[in-house]
């Protein structure tokens, strides 16, 4: 996995209605993520092709629309996730526990 800024996109799975997209920083094992709603924090390992790691996720900025609800219930989550990467891109499938609710993306 290389070192950088890279664009992500989430979507949930399972029929949760919520996606996200924002920039990650990855770095000798360390993300950072952000976008305009959200940040996140965790650690990485990779080597030949795949990869895996956690990461704990925040809510910084309220929704502009009152009616929008949050997936995570505005708490702090911590998610695990493991995929495959190559020198263009990365693919991850994870879960997410907010609470007792295991939400997968």
């Amino acid at each position: 996995m290389k070192n950088g800024l890279f664009s992500i996109h989430i979507h949930m799975l399972d029929g949760v209605k919520g996606r996200d997209s924002g920039v990650t920083i990855l770095r000798d094992g360390h993300l950072i993520s952000g976008g305009p709603y959200f940040w996140s924090v965790g650690t990485y390992t990779a080597q030949n092709g795949t990869w895996k790691g956690q990461f704990s996720t925040s809510q910084h900025t309220k929704f502009p629309d009152p009616t929008v609800q949050p997936v995570f219930g505005n708490r702090e989550v911590n998610s695990g996730f493991s995929g495959t990467y190559t020198d263009d891109g990365a693919e991850v499938y994870g879960t997410t526990l907010a609470g007792s609710r295991s939400l997968s993306f």
